[in-house]
């Protein structure tokens, strides 16, 4: 009986302060407090940017050092070899419409071996090279697709094979003319608080264990080394045209797709599907997911230097506008759901508004006036943005506004 109690209070006391510890999010516009947001422009030595050179040689470098030391970590410089093996190939696929492509991409330093798994689908009635869309799935290659061909990746359930195949209108891209590919993101980073030692993390020069430095990056940062890593891929594949290349990620994956767009140049296009906090929202809004709610949910998405700013986004040297501006003149599209409140779907587009400050400096427009457009009007500038009905999610309509966009910027 006294075992019972003690166990009672214990339980009780973790309860009393998980809830003590939870942190509710804002959904109360008048609560969104008075902010400034960083100058684009304007370099750290009050230097005014005026030109696309002094833009590029002075002010980008500047951003992306912050982002990479206070947000999302320095990516290392480590060696690492690279191979490919093609797993299988179907060159009938969607009865006859695509080639249907799996391979495994492996990672070595000569002590740790690191492996992803690709899902290709290229369109048969093209010859030659095809753009393409690149997104990581959440739960595994065999999620997209019920065609049970298709190889499981690592950490998922036989159980879920075409579980996300809504989310992912393969039919359609292919006969928009496009290929399409992903991998699973947990073959990068495992996608909970504990996993570095699993992840791709080692390879790079973690030691596991070790204390994490300040500007160590996590998973967002592994996420978006994985991304660049396909790039490599899709730069030896003759039958993709790596110049054509849309990365496009949806939540936690939009972040990482910013940021990979961000450091690589190599992506034609950069998509945010719902992004939100450390994506393409505002932080400084303090609304929906907030820099505390997110680093203390996720510690192991961002660099540790981040949970700095947890509670005192008023104090960031940078915000999410920036990121934005970092892809610039690529075209970039951002995309909100009004019922994702979470995601702060006004601080989605004012981001995205207020980065075309840098891409005005390249000749190109940016998003047209500082008030959102009305619910499923997509704008389709240099800089896209749509908020559609609905919820936190990919739907056919999302795709729609990202093809449409890829026909105007990639074709």
């Amino acid at each position: 009986m006294k075992k019972l109690i003690l166990t009672t209070l214990l339980l009780t006391g973790i309860f009393t302060s998980m809830v003590a510890q939870r942190i509710e999010p804002n959904y109360d516009e008048s609560k969104v407090p008075v902010y400034e947001l960083p100058p684009l422009l304007v370099s750290a030595k009050g230097k005014q940017i005026k030109s696309i050179k002094q833009w590029e040689s002075i002010r980008r470098p500047e951003i992306l050092e912050m982002f990479s030391s206070q947000m999302f970590g320095k990516t290392p410089g480590s060696p690492f070899t690279t191979s490919y093996e093609v797993v299988s190939v179907d060159a009938n696929a969607l009865d006859g419409k695509a080639t249907c492509k799996q391979l495994r991409i492996s990672f070595s330093n000569g002590n740790t071996v690191r492996s992803m798994l690709m899902l290709i689908y290229l369109p048969n009635h093209i010859k030659g090279k095809v753009p393409l869309f690149f997104a990581y799935n959440f739960d595994g290659n065999q999620t997209v697709s019920s065609d049970p061909g298709i190889l499981f990746s690592n950490h998922t359930l036989e159980n879920k094979r075409g579980l996300k195949v809504r989310r992912w209108p393969i039919e359609m891209i292919i006969s928009k003319g496009y290929g399409v590919a992903t991998a699973c993101y947990h073959d990068i980073f495992y996608d909970e608080k504990d996993k570095h030692a699993e992840s791709i993390l080692p390879l790079l020069g973690y030691n596991p264990g070790q204390p994490l430095e300040g500007d160590s990056w996590q998973a967002i940062g592994a996420w978006a080394w994985g991304m660049s890593r396909a790039m490599d891929y899709f730069e030896t594949d003759s039958r993709i045209d790596a110049k054509r290349i849309a990365l496009m990620g949806h939540s936690r994956h939009g972040k990482a797709a910013l940021w990979a767009g961000a450091q690589d140049q190599r992506f034609a296009i950069v998509i945010s599907n719902e992004s939100g906090c450390g994506g393409a929202a505002l932080s400084k809004r303090a609304y929906g997911e907030t820099v505390a709610v997110i680093t203390n949910s996720f510690p192991h998405w961002f660099c540790p230097n981040f949970s700095r700013f947890a509670n005192n986004e008023q104090s960031l040297p940078f915000d999410q506008h920036e990121l934005i501006a970092l892809i610039a003149p690529r075209p970039v599209y951002v995309a909100s759901a009004v019922d994702d409140r979470w995601a702060d779907p006004k601080g989605e587009y004012l981001s995205a508004f207020h980065a075309g400050e840098v891409y005005r400096l390249y000749g190109y427009d940016g998003l047209p006036s500082e008030e959102m457009p009305a619910l499923n009007t997509p704008v389709i500038s240099r800089v896209g943005y749509h908020i559609r009905t609905g919820v936190h999610d990919v739907t056919d309509f999302d795709w729609q506004c990202y093809l449409n966009f890829a026909d105007k910027w990639m074709k």
